[in-house]
């Protein structure tokens, strides 16, 4: 068949990839480590065409309510004029005195990519706080191509697991998709606590936050006692 996979093994073998002084040893467990990074890609692309192939989601119908910078906007206007959104759930609710670090560094890497995420699709960082609030944490994180809104009456927060049925805020992402006037939920990490495996933070796959992918490539890997900070100063 014209599509049919060389085995992920054979082309491990094939690489020409050497090393200064590397053992025996060492190569072939990376040869090893290789099959299974090749298959890892495979599998990853398996999943996002699978994604891709979801039927139709649920119609977006509720009463959403946001405020961004420039003022009152619906949620169909977090589209601006792309076919695809996501919005992530921003843990800095009124309450917080500071937002999540976690959701911070996540949110910081997708800065750094958002001018260009943005030529495909829309992204709304959305938060229960007031925009004010908001934009203030915007001018002083010096983050200048994320949008964030203010989710004026909790509903959307409430609705697509932003805030859970005691209050408590936490982290979501959520695609939608805007086809012939109708607006659909599409996909969302819906991996939860109940879900991680022993010894394991709660996380989905991918995991979007490139913090913990390039400390999984050190011998000490992400850890299990640090988390970021929102500062490093004494």
């Amino acid at each position: 068949m014209a599509n049919e996979l060389v085995p992920a093994a054979e082309l491990a073998r094939r690489s020409p990839v050497r090393f200064p002084n590397e053992s025996a040893e060492y190569r072939a467990a990376r040869t090893a480590l290789l099959a299974e990074e090749i298959e890892l890609r495979r599998h990853l692309e398996r999943v996002a065409a699978q994604r891709r192939a979801l039927p139709p989601g649920g119609e977006v119908i509720g009463d959403y309510r946001f405020e961004g910078e420039n003022g009152p906007v619906s949620f169909a206007d977090l589209f601006g004029d792309k076919q695809s959104l996501a919005v992530y759930s921003y843990m800095f609710g009124p309450q917080r005195e500071r937002p999540c670090p976690m959701c911070t560094n996540l949110l910081g890497a997708i800065e750094g990519n958002g001018a260009d995420i943005q030529q495909r699709m829309a992204f709304a960082v959305v938060a229960r706080s007031p925009i004010e609030r908001l934009f203030a944490w915007k001018k002083e994180r010096g983050w200048t191509n994320l949008k964030l809104y203010s989710d004026l009456n909790g509903n959307y927060s409430r609705d697509y697991h932003g805030v859970l049925p005691d209050g408590s805020e936490i982290p979501s992402l959520n695609v939608f998709t805007r086809r012939d006037g109708t607006i659909r939920h599409f996909w969302s990490g819906e991996m939860t606590g109940d879900s991680a495996d022993p010894g394991q933070d709660p996380r989905g796959a991918p995991d979007f936050a490139p913090l913990w992918n390039v400390l999984d490539t050190t011998p000490e890997g992400r850890g299990t006692d640090w988390y970021p900070k929102l500062n490093y100063g004494t």
